[in-house]
């Protein structure tokens, strides 16, 4: 068994990087072969992938947050090469809804257990505008808010997200998006639509708590108008789920999900898909996972 691994060098603020070295002695000592792929950049890494798995790579193994694994499901997905992740980033929602062990060395131990016994993990991935994803996929609230952050070149770091967060909540306002779930249309005003595969996104809040990602359908959470101060009071309770509770929010389910509306961005684990409208598709057991939790699915 050989695998590629892709290092994601900027995760977790260097931590991907620092972790690197112990995990890729765990492979090798557990059986392993790695191949390190040297991709500095986004679509780098999904280049390199997928030459490897064309180059005979048995499995993809990535070390960082939800934006590496993101990076490895494009190469994996739709086909028996198995994904295996290493949290070591900011945010590891594919991680958390896959159970797998936090410490990446613990994970990397698990991972090469699963891939040499040839035991996988079956996942449903979203299908968007030509692109997978795993987690949940965002419009509305949020995506603004990104947007925001990304155009900023000030301040730096973490302040620059909560700036952007202030600014889109002095112009909070519903949008009108059109949504359509398994053909069944309607226009709404909403504050935010999530679309989700699992249950986490970002870093940690259960957006879609009822969300199972080996279903073949997506849960939809939709929050309706509410105030600033409501918003700002309610965003807590993503932390546990209960914002599904409030009288502003509805979950519906489907497998296939349409959205429009003007001005409007979607992201899925934590990167840039493409502007609205979207078609979002749930396609079932499109991933196989390594060193996840229960195992629901052998290799052949």
């Amino acid at each position: 068994m050989e695998a590629a691994v892709l290092v994601s060098p900027a995760a977790g603020r260097g931590r991907a990087r620092t972790v690197s070295r112990a995990v890729l002695d765990t492979l090798r000592e557990e059986g392993v072969a790695t191949r390190v792929l040297d991709a500095t950049t986004r679509p780098d890494a999904e280049r390199q992938a997928a030459e490897a798995i064309a180059d005979g790579a048995g499995a993809v193994v990535v070390v960082g947050g939800d934006g590496a694994a993101h990076a490895g499901l494009q190469a994996v997905a739709g086909t028996a090469v198995p994904l295996a992740v290493i949290p070591a980033g900011t945010g590891n929602d594919l991680a958390l809804a896959l159970d797998v062990p936090a410490d990446p060395v613990a994970a990397a131990r698990a991972a090469a257990g699963d891939l040499l016994a040839g035991r996988v993990r079956a996942l449903d991935a979203g299908r968007t505008a030509g692109r997978w994803w795993a987690t949940v996929l965002c419009c509305g609230f949020d995506s603004a808010v990104t947007d925001r952050a990304n155009r900023l070149r000030w301040p730096r770091g973490r302040r620059r997200y909560d700036f952007a967060v202030l600014a889109e909540l002095v112009r909070l306002r519903p949008y009108e998006v059109t949504l359509s779930l398994d053909g069944v249309a309607r226009t709404l005003p909403a504050t935010m639509v999530a679309v989700g595969n699992t249950a986490w996104y970002g870093g940690g809040l259960r957006m879609c708590p009822g969300a199972d990602c080996a279903d073949g359908l997506f849960d939809v959470t939709v929050v309706g108008p509410v105030s600033r101060r409501e918003l700002v009071r309610t965003r807590p309770r993503l932390a546990d789920g209960t914002h599904v509770e409030h009288p502003a929010v509805t979950v519906h389910r489907a497998s296939r999900v349409e959205l429009s509306c003007a001005g409007l961005s979607t992201y899925a684990d934590g990167e840039l898909l493409a502007p609205l409208p979207v078609v979002v598709d749930c396609v079932p057991a499109a991933v196989r996972v390594a060193g996840a939790g229960p195992r629901d699915d052998q290799l052949t």
